[in-house]
């Protein structure tokens, strides 16, 4: 973790916060282009099944968020998902999206921007 921006540190103490708090599979934050941050875990109901990505995009957008400059995601993955990757896609910054990869002590093993 050491480097990580001290802005991306922070990402990864929410995510992992975030995970630890429901004990989901997967926990993650980001940052959007005006600097807000976001955090969501794994949705995992018998009617309804969204990543940690698929959450934290989703409450972001529903904030008034235009788009996200960094991501981290905490779990089990070592790599984004097709749809994780699409969703971040979608919404990414001018400058596309930092993302971390990290394991849900917030070990981060993979960093790229997409």
């Amino acid at each position: 973790m050491s480097d990580l921006s001290s802005e991306d540190q922070k990402l990864v103490t929410l995510a992992r916060a975030t995970r630890a708090r429901i004990n989901a599979a997967e926990g993650a934050a980001v940052r959007d282009t005006d600097g807000r941050t976001y955090t969501a875990a794994t949705v995992d109901l018998p009617s309804l099944h969204l990543t940690a990505v698929q959450t934290v995009i989703a409450m972001a957008v529903a904030s008034g968020s235009t788009g996200v400059d960094a991501c981290v995601l905490l779990g089990a993955a070592e790599d984004l998902t097709e749809p994780d990757e699409a969703v971040l896609q979608d919404f990414s910054g001018p400058d596309g999206v930092a993302i971390h990869l990290g394991d849900a002590r917030g070990m981060i093993g993979n960093s790229f921007t997409s």
